[in-house]
């Protein structure tokens, strides 16, 4: 079955332009990238922008009513996301708890419908 675990970030966690910064993030998020590739478990995945270059849309009596940001004011925001293939949601569990946004945000584990 597949799984989406959302990472929840605070938002200075995001990429910045800062080479010291990017390099800290990718010491912390690479390990975990390359453990679920080496365990066969990675679908697809990607960091996000973040939730401030987001745009929300809503259809209201069939007009588009359009907001610049996110749908909800959080203080964590979804900073990106991976698709895994697991056999069951303890296994994807374990995976959730190995993320680096579970030690200082949250991770999200939700089962993929189709």
């Amino acid at each position: 079955m597949k799984y989406l675990i959302l990472n929840y970030v605070q938002p200075e966690e995001y990429a910045s332009e800062d080479d010291d910064r990017r390099a800290a993030q990718g010491s912390v998020w690479g390990p975990y990238i390359q453990a679920l590739e080496e365990a066969g478990v990675m679908v697809s995945g990607s960091a996000l922008h973040p939730a401030s270059t987001s745009t929300t849309v809503r259809v209201r009596d069939g007009q588009r009513d359009i907001h610049d940001g996110p749908y909800a004011d959080t203080k964590e925001q979804i900073g990106g996301f991976f698709v895994i293939e697991a056999p069951n949601l303890d296994v994807a569990m374990e995976w959730a708890a190995k993320n680096p946004a579970a030690s200082t945000g949250a991770v999200e584990v939700r089962p993929v419908m189709f």
